[in-house]
């Protein structure tokens, strides 16, 4: 028996999903996709410290914005991505100087 695709939302339902989203929680959530992506950006085969201190800018500067829009633990885990992102950062600044000093 073939297995029915589910119906796709009504512009209704889309609508009535966009009127509870909060421009703090996508805020947050576009944050979280931010440190995923920038963690990836770190792995030496495909290393890119320009979008990864990108985005240890852009996270500094819109954690404090999203102060009493978010969840206090959210925000928390946040802040301590971003100083975990930037100290990776700086740690493959310095591995990308020495190799650099090696040849």
């Amino acid at each position: 028996m073939a297995e029915e695709e589910p119906a796709a939302p009504s512009e209704e339902e889309l609508l009535e999903a966009l009127s509870r989203l909060s421009v703090g929680d996508l805020l947050a959530q576009s944050l979280v996709s931010t440190v995923s992506l920038a963690f990836a950006k770190l792995d030496p085969a495909r290393r890119d410290l320009e979008q990864v201190r990108l985005a240890v800018e852009g996270l500094r500067a819109l954690l404090p914005v999203l102060a009493g829009a978010v969840d206090e633990a959210l925000l928390r885990d946040l802040e301590s991505a971003r100083s975990s992102l930037q100290l990776a950062y700086a740690k493959a600044v310095d591995e990308e100087g020495a190799a650099r000093d090696e040849g």
